[in-house]
């Protein structure tokens, strides 16, 4: 290409931010990203938690390139009978709690979000929403309007009426769920508030308060499913389930797939009273769910959450070892999750960039520019693993 790529990139497309990243892709593999100058940066985000059996698995690769030498797209979803959807679907049911059984493929988190809060509203016939204080649930108008943070909705408001907003981990505001609510959305651990994980007993005093007024629980593991937080969904933590759980990111292997599951008698709302009340074209996309099988096999396989639950244990200890230099005041997280607390955005800021000359991939969490968080593939190398904490030591000491 004859016009400078960066150029190109910037203009025609779309900016979300002043200053991304711009690192020029070649190639990636396990942990690894190579730019155009053949320049390797160790991923300390995969992908924004998308690359949890790493970059490229070989594994992954041959299983879309059989399906793809099969068939792509055929027919909007749900109309056919297509191997590779109900392979993932069974496979999900398999390893979930009884009664998630059903499975509504997407092509991404925020429209399984949506998804589920159609699915909330017109199995109990309410109105009434509850979501939390930080959260975030994607950015289309409905996934917003439960997002926490006002900074991000009031641009777009008038957003959905009939949203409460609750202090995350706060026993006494659960109260404020009632007959009136359809369903509570809670990410097990919020991510983009700075990786806040809940006091053991929150998430069982929320699925009891669901199950006293009849709202529906549902779970956000966007983020924290498939191993990141050390069990293969992070709400065995806390021995709790969901009447709805949604899922994407890592569920997909690398291709865009998202899902909301629940039991069979919630989820069949969507196919009466109308027929076809939610509908995707390309939801369960064929080459996605063959390569979220191929992934889902090998974080099993592997016992992938068990590594993540091992190396973000070290994680934390060499990390928070390092407290008290740059800035940094205090580390957190749960497996592969990870949250540095800088004492100001500006020290922060500073630490991503100088992370970035490093040729280390993070940076700070969208609503919370305090904290920067760490999520690699859950293959990271124990080498790998000490390589990044050099790294990081070295860009806190800069």
């Amino acid at each position: 290409m004859s016009e400078d790529l960066a150029a190109l990139f910037r203009r025609h497309v779309c900016q979300t931010s002043p200053a991304p990243l711009a690192i020029r892709v070649a190639r990636a593999a396990g942990s690894t990203v190579w730019d155009t100058d053949g320049r390797p940066y160790l991923d300390l985000l995969a992908g924004m938690g998308v690359a949890n059996v790493g970059h490229t698995h070989p594994e992954v690769i041959a299983a879309v390139r059989a399906q793809a030498e099969r068939h792509l797209h055929v027919m909007v979803y749900g109309e056919m009978i297509q191997e590779t959807q109900v392979r993932l679907a069974r496979r999900l049911a398999s390893l979930l709690s009884r009664p998630l059984d059903v499975v509504y493929f997407t092509s991404s988190g925020a429209e399984a979000i949506e998804g589920a809060l159609k699915t909330a509203r017109k199995h109990t016939g309410r109105r009434g929403l509850v979501a939390f204080e930080g959260a975030f649930h994607g950015d289309t108008l409905g996934a917003l309007s439960i997002g926490g943070n006002a900074v991000y909705r009031t641009p777009f408001e008038p957003l959905l009426a009939d949203v409460t907003f609750l202090p995350f981990d706060d026993l006494g505001a659960l109260g404020a769920i009632d007959e009136r609510t359809a369903a509570v959305v809670v990410e097990p651990v919020q991510a983009e508030a700075g990786v806040r994980v809940p006091s053991p007993g929150f998430l069982a005093a929320l699925r009891a308060r669901c199950d006293a007024t009849g709202a529906l629980l549902v779970l956000d593991e966007v983020v924290t499913a498939f191993g990141r937080t050390g069990r293969l969904f992070a709400h065995e933590h806390w021995h709790v389930v969901p009447d709805l759980l949604v899922l994407a990111k890592a569920l997909g292997g690398g291709l865009p797939l998202g899902a909301f599951v629940g039991a069979p008698a919630v989820m069949a709302t969507l196919s009466h009273d109308p027929p076809l009340a939610h509908v995707t074209t390309f939801g369960g996309h064929p080459l996605s769910c063959a390569a979220g099988l191929a992934a889902l096999d090998i974080l099993v396989r592997d016992d992938l959450p068990d590594r993540a639950a091992t190396l973000g244990t070290r994680l934390l200890t060499r990390l928070g070892a390092l407290i008290g230099r740059g800035g940094l005041t205090q580390m957190r997280g749960l497996g592969l999750l990870l949250g540095l607390e800088f004492e100001s955005s500006t020290r922060c800021a500073r630490f991503a960039q100088r992370a970035l000359e490093r040729h280390l991939i993070l940076n700070w969490t969208l609503h919370r520019d305090t904290v920067i968080r760490l999520a690699p593939p859950l293959i990271l190398t124990d080498t790998e693993a000490d390589d990044a904490i050099n790294r990081i030591a070295a860009a806190l000491d800069d």
